[in-house]
């Protein structure tokens, strides 16, 4: 497997990559919510994208189908305590 390159790495055969992103400020503002989802190799649906470009309408719509049709998907949270105590 290639090393140093994760472009490369990610395109081998096999290989799994997980979206991720997270929002919140931490201790600044409470907790922390993180994300992350493995789509199939060619899902594709109009309106997924940047989330931050959604309406919270087409939000709430594309959530089920991503629920649906992800090999897999999972969300965390992180309170300002398990910050404080553990780093982010």
């Amino acid at each position: 497997m290639p090393k140093g390159n994760p472009l490369a790495i990610a395109l081998q055969p096999g290989v799994l990559e997980a979206g991720c992103d997270e929002a919140g400020r931490g201790c600044l503002a409470g907790p922390v919510v993180a994300a992350a989802v493995i789509l199939p190799e060619h899902f594709d649906h109009p309106l997924l994208n940047d989330s931050k470009q959604l309406s919270e309408k087409q939000r709430d719509l594309l959530r089920p189908v991503i629920e649906a049709e992800a090999t897999c998907w999972q969300v965390g949270l992180a309170t300002v305590e398990e910050i404080d105590r553990l780093n982010i």
